[in-house]
């Protein structure tokens, strides 16, 4: 059997300059976004919110039109795991769970992220499920680092530590199938990033590698089903599950997360690379 070669884009400092400002308007809408979740809120309104943002910063959302996709966000409800469609019949409730994925693209860059949040007060389990997949997203992006400052870094190396932090957390099912992405010019590129696996395979972890990393756990089974809408992917099992992500890029001297404000350093310290991105606070 012949393997598929990979069309990995490797970006210039100036090009991942220009893709962290698309970053920096995803996590703008992202945060707006995140202050608005609360009951009786529908998701249609926080698509509004998100597009709003996004379009008031000189960008374009990537999500909309996208295959046909009709909005700016995916709004994930309960055990929706991804993709669902953001309407106004959904109305966020007391105790639920929302995941929200946005991405923009400005000057033909392209950022992406997503976040877990509760609304109002939700059980403690969700929380914690919550705050697993968080930390396996940094870990994830920990050893994606790392193994480009070695040189010795590969693709599933990053699989295995987000596997490996989500095993550690508790029980949960890890999402089969979907996962994280290469970015760029496109909002899906190469190399595919599982979010299981055996480390030391794929392609070598670089400097100019951009990566979207994202895992999704679930409270039970990690099998799921899409909907006849096309889109929304839920558990087949029904149980609830959380969705995080970042836009990261690698760089000789360390790591940006082109989608967090400070660029990662409160979770990795050094790890960050000591050059400035564009807009980074200062």
């Amino acid at each position: 059997m012949r393997r598929q070669q990979l069309d990995i884009q490797l970006k210039t400092p100036d090009q991942i300059d220009r893709m962290r400002a698309a970053g920096l308007v995803v996590a703008d809408a992202l945060a707006k976004m995140r202050a608005a979740v609360a009951p009786g809120v529908s998701t249609a309104e926080l698509d509004a919110i998100a597009e709003a943002t996004i379009r008031d910063a000189g960008a374009v959302p990537s999500f909309k039109g996208y295959h046909g996709y009709p909005a700016t966000i995916c709004s994930s409800v309960n055990e929706q795991v991804v993709h669902a469609i953001p309407t106004s019949r959904q109305v966020l409730r007391e105790g639920d769970i929302v995941s929200i994925d946005c991405g923009a693209v400005l000057d033909g860059w392209h950022g992406d992220a997503a976040f877990t949040a509760p609304v109002g007060e939700a059980r403690p389990e969700l929380l914690r499920m919550a705050a697993v997949a968080e930390d396996a997203l940094w870990a994830g992006i920990a050893a994606a680092t790392r193994g480009a400052a070695t040189g010795r870094g590969r693709l599933t190396d990053i699989s295995y530590a987000v596997e490996r932090a989500i095993r550690a957390g508790g029980r949960y099912g890890i999402v089969e199938g979907y996962g994280g992405h290469g970015i760029g010019t496109e909002m899906h590129q190469d190399p595919h990033v599982l979010n299981y696996g055996r480390p030391g395979k794929g392609p070598r972890l670089v400097a100019g590698m951009a990566l979207a990393i994202e895992p999704m756990i679930t409270l039970g089974s990690p099998r799921t089903e899409e909907l006849s809408d096309g889109w929304t992917v839920v558990t087949r099992d029904r149980s609830m599950a959380v969705h995080v992500e970042h836009s990261i890029a690698l760089l000789p001297d360390g790591v940006w997360v082109l989608t967090e404000p400070d660029g990662g350093r409160a979770r990795l310290g050094d790890l960050v690379t000591a050059r400035q991105p564009a807009g980074a606070p200062r």
